[in-house]
């Protein structure tokens, strides 16, 4: 067992769990919110890079025997190996589980009508105390931001062959036909069946809840109960 132990690192081996078992509590709590935590960018670069130093760390041990490794005759170098190969398959699965459960999020807000990749733009533009941008990161990956972007596409595809169909409406039926709403922000003119509506912040709009879902779910409007 001591080939083995100059083979591989232990301490190594801790510090890889470490960052594993924090992006899945990090999948973890994604799950149980409404809105998507920051991407760990870090921590995704430190676990890609940890498979390839183990991939390496297999080339090197292998590289001795030239395609013909027995384990039975090399015990100590099959465990070094078992335990590489059993790292790397637990990073991969810890990185598409957390990437998973992000796509998913992602999908769901996209049916709720929520646009991410406006709020990630206001977040960019808003300034800090200072004028400095206090929220000049998206809280995506510019992969999740392409994700998030063609899935709103491939949606609105989807819908667009029901026009008379809210699929994205809520399938609970309405306690309230009509409901009393604040504009948090300038949404414009909307049309509805009782007339044209000029939704400017902070007025307030007694209308039919069908008529503002929608920008309720996006946050232009505030149901005031």
């Amino acid at each position: 067992m001591e080939n083995w132990a100059t083979n591989w690192s232990v301490s190594g081996f801790g510090s890889w769990i470490d960052l594993t078992k924090i992006q899945v509590q990090h999948a973890k709590r994604t799950q149980n919110l409404a809105h998507l935590p920051p991407y760990q960018t870090e921590i995704v670069r430190s676990v890609t890079r940890e498979v390839r130093e183990l991939d390496k760390d297999v080339a090197h041990l292998l590289a001795p025997f030239q395609g013909s490794f027995d384990p039975s005759t090399e015990p100590a170098t099959a465990c070094a190996l078992l335990v590489d190969h059993l790292s790397m398959r637990r990073n991969k699965r810890c990185l598409l589980a957390y990437h998973r459960v992000r796509a998913e999020k992602l999908e769901e807000m996209s049916w709720r009508g929520v646009d991410v990749l406006e709020q990630a733009f206001e977040n960019r533009s808003s300034d800090g105390p200072k004028g400095v941008q206090a929220g000049s990161e998206s809280s995506l990956s510019p992969e999740e931001e392409e994700y998030f972007r063609r899935y709103n596409d491939m949606l609105s595809a989807y819908k667009g062959q029901w026009t008379d169909i809210d699929l994205t409406g809520s399938l609970e039926p309405p306690k309230d036909l009509f409901i009393d709403v604040r504009v948090l922000k300038d949404a414009g003119e909307i049309q509805t069946e009782y007339g044209t509506i000029n939704l400017t912040k902070n007025s307030q709009f007694y209308v039919r809840q069908a008529d503002v879902e929608r920008l309720i779910a996006q946050g232009f409007l505030q149901r005031i109960s």
